[in-house]
C-alpha cells in the first residue's frame, strides 16, 4: 500500500508540475489568453479628455484594380463616408505620367489629374504611394525594379511633388506622399543589402527636399505588408542621424486576429522611443482589413464588425488607418469576395457592403477622446466627448462566430445625475432608458450577441 500511495503522489506531482509548466508557457505565449479570453469590463471615466489624434476610419484605399478612374462610379457614394483622405497606388505605371522624349524624361499628368479630381469629389485628400518604377527609367523596365539611375528617380519625385503641391500646379496643402507600396512583395527589397529600401526612400526623399514653390505636404513609408522591426529601425535610424526627411511611419495590416492590432500599436511605441525625436511621429496603417487575399468575409457581416474593432485598437494612437479598398475590381460575379466596401460597376450601380455601414456608423463618434479601460479579448471599446453629450462605441467581435458577452458597464465622474442613454445598435433599432442617481458613478449590465456592436449617447435631462 504505502509503494502504491508514494507511485500515486508521483504521478500527481508529475502532472501538477506538467499542468504549471504548460500554463506558465501559455500565459508568456498569449495562448491562455487566446485559448480561453478575457471578458470585458468597460470602465468609462466621463470626466476625461484627451487629444484626439484623428479619426483614423476616415481614410480610404483604392488599389490597382484596373487603369484610369476606378473610383470615379462611385463619387456620390463614397462622398457619403466623409473620407479625409483617399490613397492609390500605381500612380507611376497605371497612369503613363513619365516617358523619355529624345532621351530627356517628359512628364504628362493628365491622367492622373482626373484620378485626383476624382478623390476631391469626395471631401478627401489625397494620399499617393510613389509606385511603381516608371519603365522608362526602370534599370531592366519592370516596374518592380531599381532605376538605371537614382538621380532619375529622385528627379520623378521631385516633379510630382511640384505638380500635386506645388502653387503653380495643382495647388493642394496637405498632400502625403508614401514611398512605394508593400517594397517587401513588390520588388523584393530590404531593409540592407543589394537591394535596399533605404536607397529608394533616400533619393524619393531628395527629390521632395529639392521641390520648389510647394504647400506643405508629408513625406514617409515604409508601407511594409506588416510591421517590421528591422524595416523601422532602419528608417528611423537615419532619420535620427539627419540623413533624410521622415514625417510618417507606415505599414499595412491584414488579419482576422485583432489582438496583432493590438500588438503592432504595443511594439511600435516601444521601438519609437529609442529615437527620442521622433517619440511623436505620425503612424499610418495605409492598408486594413481582414484578409490580404479575396476573402467571403469581405461580402457579408463580419468584416464590418471587424472593421469596428479594428478602429476601437487603433484609434488611440494611430492617425489614420484606411480601409482598403473602396470598390472592388471587376469579378466573375457581383459578389466574389474582393474587398470593396462598394461593388463594381460592372453590374450596375456599385451598391454599399456591409462595411461600408460601418464606417458611417463609425463616423458617428467625432469630438474629444476620454478613457474607455476594461477591453476584453472579444469586446472592445472607445469613447468620445462632444461637450455635454457622450458617445461609447461597444464591439464584440469574434471570427467563430460563438461569442456572446453581458458586459459590466461603469461610468464614472458624470458631470450630470439625471441623464438618457440611448443604444443604437448597427444595422438594428435603438432604445432609450432615463438615469436619475445622486452619485457621480452608475453601473450596468449590457449584454452583446457574437459580432454585434452599439453606440451609447449619453446627455443631460
Amino acid at each position: 500500500m504505502k509503494i502504491r500511495t508514494a507511485g500515486i503522489f508521483s504521478v500527481i506531482f508529475l502532472l501538477a508540475t506538467l499542468f504549471a509548466g504548460v500554463y506558465l508557457v501559455g500565459i508568456k505565449t498569449g495562448f491562455i489568453k487566446k485559448a480561453f479570453g478575457t471578458p470585458a469590463n468597460l470602465i468609462i471615466d466621463l470626466g476625461s479628455s484627451f487629444a484626439n489624434p484623428g479619426d483614423c476610419w476616415r481614410s480610404l484605399a483604392q488599389g490597382g484594380e484596373s487603369r484610369g478612374r476606378m473610383i470615379a462610379p462611385a463619387i456620390s457614394e463614397v462622398k457619403k463616408l466623409q473620407p479625409q483622405y483617399i490613397r492609390i497606388d500605381h500612380i507611376y505605371d497605371n497612369y503613363n505620367v513619365v516617358r523619355r522624349d529624345g532621351g530627356q524624361l517628359a512628364f504628362n499628368w493628365q491622367e492622373l489629374d482626373l484620378i485626383i479630381q476624382d478623390i476631391l469629389a469626395t471631401g478627401a485628400k489625397p494620399f499617393l504611394s510613389l509606385s511603381y518604377m516608371p519603365p522608362a527609367i526602370s534599370k531592366d523596365g519592370n516596374v518592380d525594379s531599381v532605376p538605371t539611375n537614382w538621380v532619375e528617380w529622385q528627379i520623378v519625385v521631385q516633379k510630382t511633388i511640384e505638380h500635386v503641391s506645388g502653387k503653380g500646379g495643382l495647388n493642394l496643402s496637405g498632400v502625403y506622399y508614401e514611398v512605394w507600396n508593400e517594397p517587401d512583395l513588390f520588388g523584393r527589397f530590404k531593409a540592407g543589402g543589394d537591394k535596399n529600401y533605404l536607397d529608394l526612400y533616400y533619393y524619393a526623399q531628395l527629390g521632395a527636399k529639392s521641390a520648389r514653390g510647394v504647400n506643405s505636404f508629408k513625406i514617409g513609408g515604409p508601407a511594409t505588408t506588416g510591421l517590421y522591426k528591422s524595416w523601422i529601425d532602419a528608417l528611423l535610424l537615419m532619420a535620427q542621424s539627419g540623413k533624410i526627411r521622415l514625417d510618417f511611419l507606415s505599414w499595412h495590416n491584414y488579419s482576422r486576429d485583432i489582438d496583432k492590432y493590438d500588438e503592432n500599436i504595443q511594439n511600435i511605441a516601444e521601438w519609437v522611443s529609442a529615437y527620442p525625436n521622433y517619440s511623436n511621429i505620425e503612424l499610418v496603417v495605409s492598408e486594413l482589413g481582414i484578409n490580404s487575399e479575396n476573402d467571403p468575409a469581405y461580402d457579408g457581416n463580419l468584416s464590418a464588425i471587424h472593421t469596428l474593432a479594428s478602429a476601437s485598437v487603433l484609434q488611440t494612437n494611430v492617425n489614420k488607418c484606411f480601409n482598403f479598398e473602396i470598390i472592388d475590381g471587376a469579378g466573375p460575379e457581383k459578389l466574389w469576395g474582393r474587398w470593396g466596401l462598394l461593388t463594381n460597376e460592372k453590374f450596375g450601380a456599385p451598391t454599399p457592403k456591409t462595411r461600408f455601414y460601418a464606417i458611417q456608423f463609425l463616423n458617428r463618434m467625432v469630438g474629444e477622446r476620454i478613457s474607455v479601460g476594461g477591453s476584453g479579448s472579444w469586446v472592445k471599446a472607445f469613447g468620445r466627448n462632444q461637450g455635454n453629450k457622450f458617445k461609447i462605441l461597444v464591439v464584440n467581435y469574434d471570427p467563430t462566430g460563438k461569442h456572446g458577452e453581458v458586459v459590466p458597464f461603469n461610468l464614472i465622474n458624470l458631470p450630470y445625475r439625471k441623464f438618457t442613454i440611448k443604444r443604437i445598435d448597427f444595422l438594428g433599432g435603438s432604445s432609450t432608458q432615463t438615469v436619475d442617481i445622486d452619485t457621480p458613478n452608475w453601473s450596468t449590465d449590457m449584454a452583446f450577441s457574437p459580432n454585434s456592436a452599439s453606440i451609447f449617447e449619453i446627455e443631460p435631462i
